[in-house]
């Protein structure tokens, strides 16, 4: 809606509007945050109706501008903003609001909801997604159209979300790479659930700011004029912004506006009727919207269908002569063989650390794949994830090498904004370590069916004298406990380029490749069964010669003592089979069939080697079967030295098998 049919009073009945149906949302439900949306209302106002370039018709028109909620509490803000909007949510789904089944769950979720870009609710994430989104029309401008991909990232966030940690490690680098396409509005109210802030935050926000590069404004969050002024010039300054405003939490309700007991529930009956009375509303009414503010809405929807069919025109008239951009805009799935065709083929008998393939592998592929892009949480010499010959992505260049900084958390939000645009195929890495440091998004990741690739590498016990402070041993386990998250390690180079592709073939969830510093070697595959059998998860490598009297299942770098000690107890007679299983999740994707035929029920005597906790194999190894792995913390030495320490070795391989049949 342009300046000069700006009109305050519906603008004010429309504001009010969504404030109340955000009460009415949280008091039938019983449950939620009203303050929030009621002091944000006047922004989501104007972002949507005077700044945001979007269709109601179609969420996921690609040359719409995006908006975060990042304060994901005050989701009925959201609902109620997207329902008057015209976007596919009705009256019936805000009444509904925190139930069961509903379009509008206690927090936004992605793909769940109409006009939700992402997944919000942990605090911060929210600021650090958007980050990535921007990132990633970056990208796009520079690669495919400098015009079409010129669309700003919009944000709502709170205190809690510039509290969090990841918010500031993004905001860092958004500043550093002058992101000028965020424009980010902080509802400064001074409330959070224990009460004032000043209980445990005195710090000044927009100094912060300032000092990360950003463009940094105050303004007062019920002055529309001002705000409206305010995210102008955001849009035409170069820098990333954050408007602060000076909002009122619960605004509106007479005895609870401004203090902590109109954030985190009810207003409660009488309160609501008074909020109700004092904004010109029956207080006996619910969900109610005036006639005049659908009719003042509506022409979002119109102006939307205008803008998308004039994006799609220009599109369609580049892609004629633009064959990047046509490729994109065909938007075709990666198929087995285009990812075949890209894989190289590792001879056996040489020997490297399953980074250093990955390293190689990653190359190839992203010689073939343009859309491929991202980096290291400062190690790329050691994680091996540096594209050559590619450029690096800075605030003058949007190239394919990413340089997160140490900002690990950062790194994974902002891979799930490169997700979110449409095309993309980012990866991110660092030791498996520091994988601790972004669980919070690896886990968002896997809730929203998103599939950035993770780099993990120095996996075990073997990265040797930096010690147990760098020595992953629950983190393996801990991966594979998170729904949806797919964990490959690989037992060697061809398994590892193998492991690559079940990354980019999975595109419903993330991938976590798990590598190793230390070098493995290359096994002979006309020996051994052919490393295609990741994209099952486990397969048989080794077959056993006569009856099976025993499963060695193993991965990764203790793939190798199995194999080795099959065949010093085939020497003795002992039939055994080894199974290399570097994905539960893709093997448990398997029919029971295939299972069976891998791992077969009448041999119970099985023996699991893992440099890693041994949390979870129980599953496989059933009441009979045994274990070699790690009960408590490594140690600082030598890689090798400390495998044969903790048992890794074939001869105690040998030996607990030996236990195990008797």
């Amino acid at each position: 809606m342009h300046a000069e049919t700006f009109d305050p009073v519906l603008a004010k009945q429309t504001i009010d509007t969504i404030r109340l149906l955000s009460a009415d949302a949280v008091e039938k439900a019983n449950s939620g945050h009203p303050g929030t949306p009621m002091e944000g209302a006047p922004l989501a106002y104007l972002i949507y109706t005077r700044h945001l370039r979007h269709n109601p018709a179609n969420p996921d028109w690609p040359g719409r501008d995006r908006f975060i909620l990042s304060c994901g509490h005050a989701s009925m803000l959201l609902y109620s903003t997207l329902h008057l909007s015209g976007y596919d949510i009705s009256l019936d789904d805000l009444k509904n609001f925190r139930q069961f089944g509903s379009k509008t769950p206690g927090h936004p979720e992605f793909g769940h909801t109409p006009g939700v870009e992402t997944t919000t609710g942990p605090l911060g994430q929210g600021i650090a997604v958007g980050t990535g989104m921007a990132m990633g029309a970056r990208y796009l401008q520079k690669n495919l159209d400098k015009d079409l991909f010129d669309y700003t990232v919009y944000a709502i966030c709170s205190d809690g979300d510039v509290m969090e940690g990841v918010a500031s490690e993004a905001a860092s680098l958004a500043g550093h790479l002058n992101l000028g396409n965020l424009v980010y509005l902080y509802l400064d109210n001074k409330i959070t659930i224990e009460g004032d802030t000043s209980l445990a935050f005195s710090e000044e926000v927009a100094t912060r700011y300032l000092s990360y590069g950003w463009h940094v404004e105050r303004v007062t969050g019920e002055n529309l004029a001002e705000v409206d002024a305010a995210i102008e010039r955001a849009k035409r300054d170069p820098r990333p912004s954050m408007i602060i405003t000076r909002t009122n939490i619960g605004q509106g309700a007479p005895n609870k506006q401004g203090t902590a007991a109109a954030h985190g529930a009810p207003l409660g009956t009488d309160e609501l009727a008074l909020a109700k009375q004092a904004l010109g509303f029956d207080p006996e009414q619910s969900f109610t919207v005036p006639e005049s503010v659908y009719t003042h809405m509506a022409e979002l929807k119109e102006r939307g269908q205008r803008l998308e069919a004039t994006w799609n025109q220009e599109c369609q008239q580049k892609c004629a002569t633009n064959t990047a951009l046509a490729d994109w805009c065909s938007d075709n799935e990666l198929s087995a063989e285009q990812i075949d065709a890209l894989l190289p083929a590792f001879e056996a008998g040489s020997s490297a650390a399953t980074r250093s393939s990955s390293g190689q592998v990653l190359n190839a592929l992203a010689a073939g794949l343009p859309m491929m892009l991202g980096g290291s949480a400062d190690l790329a010499p050691s994680n091996n994830t540096h594209l050559k010959g590619e450029d690096a992505f800075t605030p003058e260049a949007a190239g394919r090498n990413i340089h997160f900084g140490i900002r690990e958390h950062a790194m994974g939000s902002i891979l799930n904004g490169l997700c979110h645009t449409r095309g993309l195929l980012p990866f991110g890495a660092t030791f498996m370590i520091f994988s601790d440091y972004m669980r919070p998004p690896m886990r968002m990741a896997a809730l929203m069916g998103i599939a950035p690739v993770y780099v993990l590498t120095h996996d075990s016990i073997g990265v040797g004298e930096d010690g147990p402070t760098h020595q992953p041993i629950e983190q393996l386990c801990g991966l594979r406990s998170v729904p949806n998250l797919t964990v490959l390690r690989p037992c060697d180079a061809n398994e590892t380029a193998q492991a690559w592709k079940a990354a980019l073939i999975n595109r419903q969830g993330p991938t976590a490749l798990i590598l190793t510093r230390q070098n493995l070697p290359t096994l002979d595959r006309n020996q051994y069964a052919s490393a295609d059998g990741v994209q099952k998860g486990a397969y048989v490598l080794a077959v056993e010669e006569g009856d099976l009297q025993l499963i060695l299942m193993a991965s990764g770098s203790e793939v190798q003592h199995a194999l080795a000690a099959r065949d010093t107890l085939q020497q003795q007679g002992v039939g055994v089979r080894v199974v290399s299983m570097p994905s539960w999740e893709l093997f448990e994707n398997q029919d029971s069939a295939y299972k069976e035929e891998v791992l077969p029920s009448a041999c119970r005597a099985r023996l699991a080697v893992e440099a890693a906790s041994t949390f979870g194999w129980e599953r496989y190894i059933g009441l009979d079967g045994a274990i070699v792995g790690m009960t408590g913390f490594g140690a600082s030495a030598p890689g090798g030295q400390l495998m044969d320490h903790f048992g890794f070795t074939t001869d105690n391989v040998v030996a607990k098998a030996k236990e195990l049949i008797g």
